[in-house]
């Protein structure tokens, strides 16, 4: 049962609906993962476990080492997040340390990326993206034909020169269709069979390709078998599935006319997925020392989903786990408000409020390009891979709230060793690949940047 909504409720009854998607995608447990060929594929997003490399050459074993304590780290979470139109094949990859010393500090939990070009949807997307742009040429051009008759000088039509050419038969010429109509500025390019025909074998072609190629295409080009990989501690896999937030509808209060509401980031041009709700995302946080609004606002809304073990909104907006250094980095504290020197006492001062706005973020060392948001890791996760002895039995719903209460309060009172309250990562946005001469490469095996908030 959803808990009790207690934000300001509008007193219109026309509010009131079914719960709204948001852009935010969770990852949740799905079971142990027992088939080898999963383990295998680097398709197969999971939960601990071995990695499954996407690279043909085996990446260093010390990108998973701690940089607190130099010791080799456990896999939280391998996922497979390729971004759209891009002919690369992706994953991210997670690590984090158990060792208590090293809790909440940074380079505790480590995330790389690895990229391999899948040449066969190359092929099919530079095919997509040509027949995209013959399109657009094509509508550029009628375009400006339209234009450009608009703009030619109108006749008169009872003049001579109007009517058409001398016909002992002109009448009747035009009646049975002998003159040709004249093209009008809203005529239109018909489409060409062929084009429709490739799209219909393109996609045909894309369903009817079995599993076993898509596994070829997928399956990881390095096995762990005989590598220092193999000696590294691991928890027991589980599939990560992937589920879409829902959230109770925001009901809003009434606003005076006229008032205008903007989000600072989607004005500046940061996407969005605009058939989902991510009104909340620019909701304002209180600038307010009184009570941690912050944390209060974390446990709400994972409360909505307590199984989440990720979330993930590639260019979206974190969920902050507490008012710390890093939120305020974040979410930087706005400008105090001004008050007049006179009749200070009849001022009403509203509440500063701060909103996502990231500055620190390093930017991408190999392209120089801006770093995003991309997902984080939710304490969920620590409860998740916290019992080897106990990863086939199926637990109780009471079981798994009292276990996410305990993860939200404390993280690592089972002694998993992990204690954070949630790692946040920062990915190039161009997803850059290059080899170390800056020329673009097939694959590669970059590190991003992670956030990591300690438990209170």
């Amino acid at each position: 049962m959803l808990p009790a909504h207690e934000d300001d409720w509008s007193d219109s009854d026309d509010d009131v609906g079914s719960d709204v998607e948001t852009s935010v995608l969770l990852g949740v447990p799905d079971g142990l993962v027992q088939s080898d060929v999963d383990i295998s594929d680097a398709a197969v997003s999971r939960i601990g476990g071995y990695p499954a490399f996407l690279p043909s050459r085996e990446p260093p074993f010390s990108s998973s080492h701690c940089k607190v304590c130099s010791n080799p780290c456990e896999l939280l979470v391998q996922m497979w997040c390729p971004f759209e139109e891009s002919p690369m094949d992706r994953a991210l990859y997670v690590w984090g340390c158990a060792k208590p010393s090293c809790q909440g500090k940074s380079g505790s939990v480590r995330a790389w990326r690895g990229l391999r070009r899948n040449e066969k949807y190359a092929a099919k997307l530079e095919i997509k993206l040509a027949k995209k742009r013959a399109a657009e040429e094509a509508k550029a051009q009628v375009k400006a034909l339209a234009e450009q008759q608009q703009h030619m000088p109108k006749k008169n039509p009872f003049s001579m020169s109007a009517l058409p050419a001398t016909n002992t038969f002109g009448i009747g010429a035009q009646m049975f269709g002998d003159t040709s109509p004249p093209l009008t500025g809203s005529a239109e390019p018909k489409p060409n069979k062929n084009d429709e025909c490739d799209n219909e074998n393109d996609d045909a072609s894309d369903d009817e390709s079995s599993s076993e190629d898509e596994l070829l295409t997928a399956m990881a080009s390095v096995t762990v078998t005989d590598s220092p990989w193999k000696t590294a501690p691991s928890y027991p896999p589980f599939y990560l599935s992937t589920v879409s937030e829902y959230l109770p509808p925001q009901l809003k209060s009434k606003v005076p006319p006229g008032t205008q509401i903007t989000d600072r980031l989607v004005n500046e041009g940061s996407k969005g997925d605009k058939d989902k709700d991510i009104s909340w995302a620019s909701e304002a946080y209180e600038d307010s020392l009184e009570m941690d609004y912050v944390f209060e606002r974390f446990t709400k809304r994972v409360a909505y989903e307590g199984e989440q073990c990720v979330r993930y909104e590639l260019n979206g907006t974190p969920l902050p786990f507490s008012s710390d250094k890093i939120f305020s980095s974040l979410f930087p504290s706005p400008p105090a408000p001004t008050v007049p020197v006179t009749k200070g006492a009849f001022t009403v001062v509203n509440t500063p409020k701060r909103t996502y706005f990231p500055t620190n973020i390093q930017a991408c060392p190999v392209c120089h390009g801006k770093r995003v948001f991309e997902c984080q890791l939710m304490p969920n996760l620590i409860n998740v891979v916290k019992r080897p002895n106990d990863a086939g039995k199926q637990a109780t719903d009471e079981e798994r709230r009292k276990a996410v209460e305990r993860a939200l309060k404390g993280g690592a009172s089972d002694g998993s060793g992990m204690d954070w309250g949630t790692s946040m990562v920062f990915s190039c946005e161009k997803d850059c690949c290059f080899d170390d001469n800056g020329k673009e490469a097939k694959e590669c095996w970059r590190e991003e940047i992670v956030l990591v908030q300690a438990a209170i």
